[in-house]
């Protein structure tokens, strides 16, 4: 079994409300500093056997068909 790990960010020129919210409260809160953030998602994909190159290729189809918005987010793979 192993799992890949999908990591789903917004694109750079996206505006993340969410990113600048936290960065509008970690000032106020003691954290000081902090000039960006950006939020995003962590899907974790555990699939049977090993992970090779026909499983990645599985698992990037499944991110970009319904895992990311590919129009306003990127995503990216690793085996962990």
């Amino acid at each position: 079994m192993a799992r890949v790990v999908v990591d789903v960010m917004l694109k750079p020129e996206i505006l993340d409300p969410q990113g600048q919210a936290i960065v509008g409260a970690s000032d106020r809160l003691g954290f000081s500093g902090v000039r960006e953030v950006r939020q995003g998602k962590r899907f974790e994909v555990e699939i049977d056997g090993e992970a090779g190159e026909a499983e990645l290729a599985e698992v990037r189809r499944m991110a970009e068909t319904l895992l990311a918005n590919p129009v306003i987010e990127d995503f990216s793979l690793r085996v962990e």
